[in-house]
């Protein structure tokens, strides 16, 4: 690759990382064919903030497959020192969808701080394709954290509860 391909793949990944922020977008994957066998694959992505979390900033991500690893290697290097998702105790989504903290509108919540909740106990439910999806609780503790708010979306893998 050239160092006028090398400049424009740059020029082209911060562009897109331009518009994965004025469009509020969390992620976006392009890939660029050059020729039968030169293609570059592009996946521009940032975390959305789970809860407040005083000083809590979303940095865009570049993670280019074929470019060079200086252009990752700043993103990759930051990591939040306080990630819920690193937490022990936190609990994932299992699925991308809607979450919802009661069986139905005016019901109480499943949970708040404080909760006992036994192994199996629905935590929440996360809604995808119309389908009401209970979340049980791993094991038994006490909620300690709601990460997520009533009819927010979250992405798979996106830490819920802190269960302790």
């Amino acid at each position: 690759m050239s160092k006028d391909n090398h400049e424009a793949d740059v020029a082209f990944i911060k562009a897109l990382a331009e518009l994965l922020r004025e469009n509020d977008l969390t992620e976006l994957q392009v890939k660029r064919e050059y020729g039968e066998e030169d293609s570059l694959n592009v996946r521009v992505s940032r975390a959305l903030p789970q809860a407040p979390v005083a000083a809590s900033v979303a940095v865009p991500a570049a993670a280019p497959a074929a470019a060079p690893a200086a252009a990752a290697a700043p993103a990759a290097a930051e990591a939040a020192p306080e990630d819920p998702a690193a937490h022990p105790g936190a609990v994932t989504s299992p699925m991308v969808g809607t979450v919802y903290m009661q069986p139905e509108p005016g019901a109480p919540a499943f949970i708040s701080v404080g909760t006992q909740v036994k192994e199996g106990d629905t935590l929440i439910i996360v809604e995808a394709m119309k389908t009401m999806n209970h979340i049980p609780a791993p094991r038994a503790g006490t909620v300690k954290r709601i990460l997520v708010e009533d009819g927010a979306p979250v992405e798979y893998g996106a830490p819920l509860v802190i269960l302790e």
